[in-house]
């Protein structure tokens, strides 16, 4: 076999407006250059007990069993399924978006039977058909969305939501996978029993470190389970030897992404949680102003409307993929297209995290009317940039 001509590392710099990752702030960068130590290192103990604090506070909880779980977000909702679910269990979850399509499936694998609370992609749940769901379903869980990545919708009324599931003394799982240090999230407050969320979205750290929190109940739940869950890296009940008081080894954890979100976390901190999810109003709410002065339509009302993640319709005279392609090509900005049910429909444009500032905005709207106008979409792009401009 010959020797692979592999040169030296240089992926393009690019401006993440897409649905993430997210624009990873330099301090982040810098973090995850510095040395490593053992998993089992006394310092390394004292960084997870910082970066549990940390998530406690950017979760707005004080659960005992809150932790970065070492893979992706979709590693965090496994866990929180996965565990949380017993053989046998009902679990109600939303089909609303493409995640609660993905919640179905996870929970179906850890040997769940799904049942269904609907509603139109780009609608949140009403609290009576959720209502109406448990009294006709009578659920062990209840799953929902808080910011539904795939129709730039949030999930407003979940105390009423929680309210419901707990009359009927169900388990609430909530994916915050994209509303977790961007919009508004109060875990305590709102009586949610289990949350998960990913660190590439709005706390603009890479994949590879993904928050989870479980209040007491959920975790007995768990450590009373007579079924070991079906997988053993993923289990909280060996996880909660390593995150716990015991710190015994279960794993090697990925130190350089700890590091990383340690350093995403203590940027929140210094910014102020309420202060951070007004910056994520302002910024998006730029873009808001700037697409529909172009005369372009967001795919949610304006109630449900995300300012995470800003599904845009799609207009007449060009196609996602093209505009997706330009932007590219010629500005080095990503942004998306649609999933499912919304495919070719709409553009999905984040504003995240690092990714969440007039600078960024500016630049991709600016860039955003040039390709809608190039390609031949019927807009006013003069007015789209005048209105954005005012709004920052």
């Amino acid at each position: 076999m010959e020797l692979p001509d592999v040169g030296e590392l240089t992926p393009p710099n690019r401006t993440l407006m897409g649905p993430g990752p997210s624009d990873v702030h330099p301090r982040v960068l810098k973090a995850m250059s510095t040395p490593l130590v053992g998993h089992l290192d006394p310092s390394f103990i004292e960084i997870m007990d910082e970066v549990q604090d940390l998530l406690r506070y950017t979760f707005r909880t004080d659960n005992q069993w809150t932790i970065p779980v070492s893979g992706t977000g979709s590693a965090a909702m496994e866990a929180a399924f996965g565990n949380l679910v017993e053989p046998g269990d009902t679990v109600l979850v939303p089909t609303n978006g493409y995640f609660g399509g993905r919640m179905a499936e996870m929970a179906e694998r850890a040997g769940g039977e799904t049942v269904t609370v609907d509603a139109p992609w780009g609608e949140p749940l009403r609290p009576d058909d959720v209502a109406a769901a448990f009294d006709e379903q009578q659920p062990d869980v209840f799953g929902f969305v808080h910011a539904e990545t795939s129709t730039g919708a949030l999930q407003p009324d979940v105390p009423e939501l929680t309210a419901i599931a707990h009359e009927h003394d169900a388990y609430v799982v909530a994916d915050t996978v994209t509303s977790l240090g961007g919009v508004e999230l109060r875990v305590d407050d709102w009586d949610i029993d289990v949350a998960y969320s990913g660190g590439q979205k709005c706390l603009s750290t890479p994949p590879g470190a993904s928050p989870l929190t479980l209040n007491d109940r959920a975790m007995d739940k768990i450590l009373s389970r007579e079924e070991s869950t079906r997988s053993w890296y993923l289990d909280l009940s060996l996880l909660e030897g390593y995150w716990g008081d015991d710190r015994s080894y279960h794993h090697t954890a990925p130190i350089t992404n700890v590091y990383a979100i340690r350093e995403g976390l203590r940027l929140i901190a210094e910014e102020g949680i309420e202060n951070r999810w007004e910056r994520h109003l302002e910024m998006a709410g730029a873009i808001k102003a700037g697409v529909e002065a172009m005369g372009l339509e967001l795919n949610p009302e304006d109630e449900y409307w995300l300012p995470s993640l800003n599904a845009v319709r799609v207009p007449d005279g060009v196609t996602d993929g093209e505009v997706i392609e330009y932007l590219l090509s010629e500005y080095d900005i990503e942004i998306a297209g649609g999933l499912g049910d919304l495919s070719g429909e709409i553009f999905r444009i984040g504003c995240m995290g690092h990714s969440c500032r007039p600078g960024n905005v500016a630049y991709l709207m600016t860039a955003f009317a040039d390709a809608l106008e190039t390609l031949g979409a019927d807009v006013d792009a003069e007015a789209g940039i005048t209105a954005m401009r005012n709004e920052l």
